[in-house]
């Protein structure tokens, strides 16, 4: 057997040495590769603008109790195929922000004006009430009639236009009756609507004035309520409008989904047991409102916190950007507070906690040019010249250890490719409550299990 020199040995080695060390380095950047990429989204830039063609969702006819969901100025929406004067994104942020101050007056309870078995409804977004809120289709009546309202977690008694000029026509109804004053449920619409309650004939009278200036005035009334394609309620208490002005548009009404008595959660609950869940679309697709079961059964669950019963609370902990998580003390989240709802376009922090996510995704978007700041919103870009980007991925902490990773629909608003803005705003002080909003839920089932004292979130294509 012939014998191998030393040099011979030492060069075998370093070639096995150099092998390995290749290998093990060409394994360490393939994996630091893919954590990278699990930590950011890449966005082709066609996708940031909204398109002319509707994608209709597949998952509404799978629940009999199911409701459609579509925005209420996107190609899906036959009110904006009847009306066609969409707002322009400055208008809604406008509006937007008439509803985020209408609800934290609310919340600090001061004396300004106030806003007061299975089934599943499809969801469209509109744009009243200071909102880009979402529209779903209900049957009201006897005969039935289908009537496209507003669907609202910030809003707790639903009301239709009521009369024979307008979209609903009691007189023509055989189910309808109009509420008595001597009523002990007249003085719920004190809670439900944050107006007292007066009589006109003996008949019991609403009133709901918004942040924006619109309102609805009319009768408490009595009737029967259909929702998707079999489920029946007689008796559903509902505003009656007679009166009604503001940015509604063509709605025919809104659809209250809070947490008081009045609203359709609570009156539907011995059926239902006050579950529901939705799942919010872009503008040119549709989505679904689902009452009394979720699509998903793997949903993660953070428990409702203490506060205002009319509204949804939740105990938000941290903000996640790019993998890094920032650091904002707790004490700046509790000491605000945080609602999620369904009718805010744009999320809104605490502004020691929104001046560290705009630092820290500034700092990420660093190689990209910025925009001009738009309304209230000052995180800018000019993706005019780029057909794909690369986007920190942002993930929002709740209690119970539930993160919320946004989906690349809920990280900016465009205004053009020259101006596409961070979806995110702060807000005026650091007491004011922090509001989750629905550009940031899209594309999750957002589950509402009110009796169990939860809400929860599971990533979901609403189409």
């Amino acid at each position: 057997m012939a014998l191998i020199s030393f040099s011979h040995l030492l060069c075998l080695c370093l070639v096995i040495s150099l092998s390995t060390t290749y290998a093990f380095g060409f394994e360490g950047r393939k994996i630091a590769q893919e954590n990278h990429l699990q930590l950011i989204h890449a966005i082709e830039i066609s996708n940031l603008l909204p398109s002319a063609d509707c994608e209709h969702s597949t998952k509404v006819a799978q629940n009999k109790a199911s409701l459609k969901v579509v925005h209420k100025h996107g190609p899906c929406s036959q009110l904006n195929q009847q009306n066609g004067n969409a707002p322009n994104l400055v208008e809604i942020l406008l509006e937007d922000q008439s509803r985020v101050d209408s609800i934290h007056a609310k919340l600090s309870d001061h004396s300004g004006v106030k806003e007061t078995d299975a089934a599943k409804l499809p969801t469209k977004s509109g744009m009243s009430l200071g909102t880009g809120n979402y529209i779903v289709s209900i049957g009201l009546g006897s005969p039935k009639k289908d009537l496209m309202l507003i669907f609202d977690t910030g809003s707790d008694l639903t009301w239709a236009r009521c009369s024979a000029a307008e979209t609903f026509d009691p007189t023509k109804s055989t189910s309808y009756a109009n509420v008595s004053c001597s009523t002990p449920l007249c003085s719920s619409v004190i809670s439900a609507t944050g107006n007292p309650s007066r009589c006109a004939a003996s008949t019991c009278v609403y009133g709901i004035q918004y942040g924006d200036g619109s309102y609805s005035i009319g009768f408490l009334g009595k009737e029967r309520l259909t929702i998707g394609s079999t489920d029946i309620f007689n008796n559903f208490y509902f505003g009656c409008g007679q009166d009604v002005d503001g940015l509604f548009g063509k709605a025919a009404g809104l659809l209250g989904l809070g947490r008081d008595k009045l609203s359709v959660v609570s009156q539907t609950a011995p059926k239902y047991n006050q579950l529901f869940s939705y799942c919010l679309p872009s503008s040119s697709s549709t989505g679904f409102l689902s009452f009394g079961s979720s699509q998903s059964k793997s949903a993660k669950f953070t428990p409702l916190s203490s506060g205002p019963s009319s509204f949804y609370n939740l105990d938000l902990t941290g903000i996640t950007v790019g993998g890094q998580k920032l650091a904002i003390p707790l004490s700046v989240f509790s000491t605000a507070g945080t609602i999620i709802d369904s009718g805010t376009v744009v999320t809104r922090l605490p502004p020691a906690a929104y001046s560290a996510l705009r630092s820290a995704f500034r700092k990420a978007m660093a190689s990209y040019p910025m925009g001009k700041p738009l309304s209230i919103l000052d995180t800018c870009y000019d993706f005019s010249k780029y057909k794909t980007i690369k986007v920190p991925k942002i993930v929002i902490s709740f209690s119970g250890g539930v993160d919320v990773d946004v989906d690349q629909a809920g990280i900016f608003v465009a205004n053009g490719l020259k101006q596409v803005c961070l979806a995110f705003a702060g807000n005026t002080g650091a007491r004011d409550t922090a509001i989750f909003g629905n550009t940031q839920q899209r594309n999750f089932e957002v589950v509402y299990d009110v009796s169990g004292g939860k809400v929860g979130f599971a990533p979901a294509s609403c189409s």
